[in-house]
C-alpha cells in the first residue's frame, strides 16, 4: 500500500484513538507532547486529469485521506523512544523510518518495546534494523520484547 507520512495535527486524535482503543483525550495529548506522524492514502484516487481539471465546484473530499496507522516518539536522554505505532507490518516499517531519521541525524539510538501478540509490528522492526535485546514490562498483563535501532 502506498502511503505518505505527515505530522499530525489536535483533530487527528480523535481518528488515532479509534485505532488503539483509547480517549480522545490521551491521544490529544500525546499530539501536543510528542511527535506523531501518520501514514495516511488518498480515499479516491482523483484520476490523470486532476490538475488540469476545472474545479468550479468545491469538491473537497477529493483531499479526504484514510489514515493507515501512526508512530509517536520523543528523545530522553540520548535515546529516541518510540511510545506508540500502529499499523499493518508495511505501514509500521515505513513510520519507524521516521524515528530511526531523525536519531540517524542526532546520532541517537530507538528504543522500541512491542507486546508478544503484535506481530505486524514486530516484523516491521525487524524489516527496518531493529534488533532484539531483552524482555520488556508486563502491559496489562502482556509480555513484551525490547527492540534497539543503532545507528552504524
Amino acid at each position: 500500500m502506498d502511503v505518505e507520512v505527515r505530522d499530525a495535527v489536535e483533530d487527528d486524535a480523535e481518528t488515532l484513538g479509534a485505532i488503539v482503543d483509547l480517549p480522545t483525550d490521551v491521544l490529544r495529548n500525546v499530539v501536543h507532547d510528542r511527535t506523531v506522524r501518520l501514514a495516511v492514502a488518498p480515499r479516491r484516487d482523483p484520476g490523470p486529469n486532476a490538475d488540469t481539471a476545472d474545479r468550479a465546484e468545491d469538491d473537497s473530499s477529493d483531499s479526504d485521506e484514510s489514515v493507515h496507522g501512526f508512530v509517536a516518539f520523543d528523545v530522553e536522554k540520548g535515546t529516541v523512544h518510540v511510545t506508540q505505532l500502529a499499523g499493518d507490518a508495511a505501514v509500521a516499517e515505513r513510520l519507524l523510518a521516521e524515528p530511526v531519521r531523525f536519531a540517524v541525524s542526532e546520532g541517537f539510538d530507538v528504543a522500541l518495546v512491542v507486546p508478544e501478540s503484535d506481530s505486524d509490528v514486530a516484523s516491521a522492526a525487524a524489516a527496518a534494523g531493529f534488533e532484539t535485546v531483552g524482555t520488556g514490562p508486563t502491559f496489562d498483563g502482556e509480555p513484551t520484547t525490547k527492540y534497539r535501532f543503532r545507528p552504524d
